[in-house]
């Protein structure tokens, strides 16, 4: 289940491999992935995208 503006609800064990190659473990009944990037536990949610209001993606006519 995609939570708007939140988390990725998965029914677990999850493993999950990173950009890095590392992988991640959980082995939960149900785990929270981050899709906003801003959990200090990524890959795992830690409720930041609250705490921070609504992820707005870059777009190409977004200026440095």
């Amino acid at each position: 289940m995609v939570v708007p503006e939140g988390p990725l609800l998965v029914d677990g064990p999850v493993e999950v491999e990173l950009d890095d190659g590392r992988v991640a473990y959980s082995d939960r009944p149900q785990v929270a992935l981050c899709v906003c990037r801003r959990s200090r536990s990524y890959p795992w949610c830690d409720t930041s995208h609250r705490r921070r209001g609504p992820h707005r993606r870059a777009t190409p006519t977004d200026t440095d």
